[in-house]
């Protein structure tokens, strides 16, 4: 199959299981958002996020590697599984060792470490999940990851329905909710792929266990450094300035994963053919043409939802949450750069460079803790979204230089230099004419230029992908 269209096909099937679920989270804020106050959806979500950060912590992030070494053509796929679910069931062993301490956590005068029942659990089926989704992918059972997606929409929906709505569990809802649906998701898999073929009790090749080991244990602290990017400023903002406004804020952080759902459907397909086609001798032309069509996707979209984005805060939140949209520009900014520093991990991927995946995120991770705690005492919320964009601009640009050295993708700096000043542009109209027909018209001008800079862009993506199709329809 040619590369580009297996790459579109690889896409439709990923969006197909991750654009209901992706998609479900904003129709759910309405509901969500009238469930909880904001106190509470704060609480919920830093709940949610703690776990998210410990997983990579507990299980040194093992999930990565069984996707990575399940692409070898030459990996033993039952030696793989086993190693990731030999580490995953240690790993929470060692785990339960600091119970007594996760108890202990309490942030600005919130108890979160009274929800540690629900927290270790998360972090158990969560870290399964994750695992058993990545190996499937993997092995190329796309089909498989996509029906999965579309179960663990319907399931995240019945339980959120349920225990948000007739039990009125409020936090211990939303988040068992997710819990629930990760755990049939993760029953769905071991019996649609039968995995438990692919776990044996007899003794693993030893080299495979050193190599994914030696590939995911620094993408542990890699991922650890994400967090602080993107959810590190949710604590600091409730430090500085309290749940409430942390509330608000973490609101507005949905509305930019609009960009999130887009990127993660292409990167879950790219992923796989990045992999397939990293030893072939046009790779760098191949390599460089997607960015181009990507970037230029990502920023497209991005600019309709600035444009769009007080629209899209009154629909999907409670009125009570409408002052959400405030951040939500400068987030979308930081989000479209993370966006493009995701693409370039797929070159760290392809050459198991999990080290330097980790010294460039530590780059932003540090830009993010500086920027933090200068910017929230001064203006808020607000600049924590600030030092979001700075972190991600940072990596961005350590990584395109550093990648160079493995594969030469020719960036188009200034294009990308204009991209984000329209984007920048948009976020100064509207946090200054805050509404009305001129606020309005100029963001439209703005997204128009945004869409005639990206003319080539769209171009070849008609080409490449879409002209394939056509012409063997006609042959």
């Amino acid at each position: 199959m040619d590369k580009y269209k297996k790459l579109a096909t690889n896409t439709i099937i990923f969006a197909i299981g991750t654009f209901s679920s992706k998609i479900l989270s904003f129709l759910l804020m309405p509901f969500v958002t009238s469930k909880l106050v904001t106190s509470d959806y704060s609480t919920a979500d830093l709940i949610q996020q703690t776990a998210n950060v410990l997983i990579p912590i507990v299980f040194l992030q093992i999930n990565s590697a069984a996707l990575r070494f399940a692409l070898d053509k030459q990996a033993d796929k039952s030696d793989v599984f086993t190693v990731g679910v030999r580490t995953t069931l240690k790993g929470f062993l060692v785990f339960l060792i600091f119970y007594y301490p996760v108890t202990l956590i309490n942030i600005n005068d919130m108890p979160l470490g009274q929800y540690a029942p629900l927290i270790y659990l998360f972090v158990l089926v969560s870290g399964m999940r994750q695992l058993c989704q990545q190996f499937v992918r993997g092995c190329g059972q796309v089909r498989i990851f996509a029906i999965d997606g579309i179960i663990a929409t319907a399931t995240t929906l019945l339980f959120n329905l349920l225990f948000l709505g007739p039990l009125n569990m409020g936090v211990n809802g939303y988040v068992l909710a997710i819990i629930a649906s990760d755990l049939f998701s993760v029953l769905f898999l071991f019996v649609a792929t039968r995995l438990w073929k692919n776990l044996h009790f007899h003794k693993v090749d030893k080299k495979i266990k050193h190599d994914m080991l030696k590939y995911s244990v620094p993408l542990m602290p890699t991922i650890i450094l994400w967090w602080i990017i993107n959810v590190s400023d949710r604590y600091m903002v409730t430090g500085f300035v309290g749940s409430a406004e942390n509330g608000l804020y973490t609101a507005a952080s949905k509305i930019p994963n609009f960009v999130i759902m887009f990127s993660s459907i292409f990167i879950d397909a790219w992923q796989l053919s990045a992999v397939d086609e990293y030893d072939s001798d046009d790779k760098a032309e191949f390599f460089t043409k997607i960015f181009r069509i990507y970037s230029g996707g990502i920023f497209a979209v991005s600019s309709a939802l600035i444009l769009a984005c007080q629209l899209i805060t009154k629909i999907l939140v409670a009125d009570s949450y409408y002052e959400s949209w405030r951040y939500v520009p400068v987030l979308i900014i930081a989000t479209t750069l993370s966006c493009l520093v995701n693409f370039l991990a797929s070159v760290y991927m392809a050459e198991k460079k999990s080290v330097m995946a980790m010294v460039t995120a530590l780059s932003g991770a540090l830009t993010n803790i500086v920027l933090n705690l200068v910017l929230i005492p001064f203006i808020g919320a607000l600049g924590a979204a600030i030092a979001t964009i700075a972190a991600f601009a940072v990596v961005f640009v350590f990584r395109g230089a550093n990648t160079r050295k493995y594969i030469k993708i020719k960036f188009n700096a200034p294009l990308i230099a204009v991209e984000v000043a329209i984007l920048a542009a948009q976020c100064v109209v509207m946090l200054w004419l805050k509404s009305g027909v001129y606020m309005y018209l100029a963001e439209a001008v703005l997204f128009g230029a945004m869409l005639l800079v990206n003319i080539k862009p769209i171009k070849e993506l008609s080409i490449k992908l879409l002209g394939k199709l056509l012409r063997k329809k006609v042959k």
